[in-house]
């Protein structure tokens, strides 16, 4: 079981993660609506795992991952994309980020990509 932040500014996508990630047995410690709330959350919470959308207002996922990563060069940061958003997903991996899942959210491959980024620690 792993303890997770979900940042997403879309309440949809939140809700449909957090009940899909509970049912898989994990813990869902926080949410946060935009990049700059993620990295506070971060801080307060450290969690395992942090599934960080890429286009939020405020402050974009790819610049909380580099933030995250300064406080915790350790963090597991799973990129949420829509499709179409290569050149960010490679800006982000750059950055840190330990993997990405893409919407439309497939569980199966969610709960995978979370495990295998929990085993490569």
């Amino acid at each position: 079981m792993a303890k997770i932040l979900i940042v997403d500014d879309s309440k949809t996508s939140r809700k449909f993660l957090r009940n899909m990630l509970e049912d898989a047995g994990h813990e869902i410690v926080s949410e946060a609506v935009n990049g700059a709330e993620g990295v506070e959350k971060y801080k307060m919470y450290k969690p395992d795992v942090v599934t960080m959308d890429i286009t939020m207002p405020v402050m974009d996922g790819i610049e909380a991952v580099k933030e995250i990563m300064e406080i915790d060069p350790g963090a597991k940061v799973i990129m949420v994309t829509a499709a179409g958003q290569k050149t960010n997903m490679v800006e982000a991996l750059k950055r840190g980020a330990a993997d990405f899942i893409q919407k439309p959210f497939d569980s199966a491959v969610i709960i995978n990509t979370i495990e295998k980024v929990l085993e490569d620690e």
